[in-house]
């Protein structure tokens, strides 16, 4: 497994997304994937599963120091005394002490975010959390929250895979010395099927989906790949056997086109 190092915190490149995951399903999934040596678990408040994610850490029996916990505060939780509140609810909800990393899951413009930002810091200073972050920030927003934040924010979550270009947003981060994680990996499942990605992977034994997983992590990009099956559970972390090219690296990169967006709200940003 490779690593994500940002700020003090140190998480595994590869986790478990587990959106639209629920109830027992969800809690077994996820010690299942605990089994498989997944470490790294990414839920959020909007999902309304965090207890069940805590559910199934617990029930693995692994040791809570052993496993990196990742949510993300709703857009509607941005103001001040909602932001504490709902982190408490989260922290209660998990039953696993304090949260390793805590997200801004989207931005809000009905709140300003410098109220935001003193909030975020303020739950982190209060031990609820350890780490904090943000989630599908722009380049904008990264500027303006790096600097509310005292440059304490050490991972923006984004989606990213073959069909998007985020070099500007990666920049953006690396220039403020965040991690990027991405959501969406593969697409949605679009990566699976693809022609290029498969004839790629043909030649490692490997599928198009853990294709697309392996040039994130060789971006030293995290990613957080979502299902709901244990076989692809085991094959989302068979990556680590095999590299990538550097033609490889660029013909996939070269995937991207400007439909590529798959996540996209009416409270959405304006994307870089």
């Amino acid at each position: 497994m490779l690593f994500l190092d940002a700020k003090g915190a140190h998480f595994p490149a590869l986790g478990l997304g587990t959106w639209e995951l629920r109830g027992r399903d969800c809690a077994r999934l996820v010690e299942q994937a605990v089994r498989l040596g997944y470490r790294h678990f990414d839920t959020a408040q909007m999902y309304g599963n965090e207890r069940e994610v805590g559910d199934g850490i617990r029930a693995s029996g692994i040791r809570r120091e052993e496993v990196f916990v990742v949510t993300k505060i709703a857009p509607d939780n941005l103001a001040p005394r909602l932001l504490e509140r709902s982190v408490k609810e989260s922290v209660a909800a998990l039953r696993l002490g304090e949260i390793d990393l805590l997200l801004l899951h989207w931005p809000n413009k009905g709140v300003p975010l410098s109220e935001t930002i003193d909030a975020l810091v303020g739950v982190k200073r209060d031990g609820l959390v350890r780490h904090i972050g943000v989630s599908n920030y722009t380049v904008a927003l990264i500027e303006e929250a790096s600097r509310l934040s005292g440059d304490r924010l050490v991972c923006n979550q984004i989606e990213y895979h073959p069909y998007l270009d985020q070099s500007k947003v990666i920049a953006a981060c690396r220039k403020h010395h965040m991690a990027v994680v991405a959501y969406s990996p593969i697409a949605q499942g679009n990566a699976k099927n693809d022609a290029v990605l498969a004839r790629i992977g043909k030649a490692y034994g490997k599928s198009g989906a853990q294709v697309s997983l392996r040039w994130l992590i060789q971006q030293g990009v995290g990613a957080i790949p979502r299902t709901s099956k244990v076989e692809r559970l085991a094959e989302n972390i068979a990556i680590f056997d095999f590299a990538l090219t550097d033609a490889e690296m660029a013909e996939i990169t070269g995937l991207a086109h400007p439909g590529g967006r798959l996540v996209d709200w009416a409270w959405s940003p304006r994307w870089d």
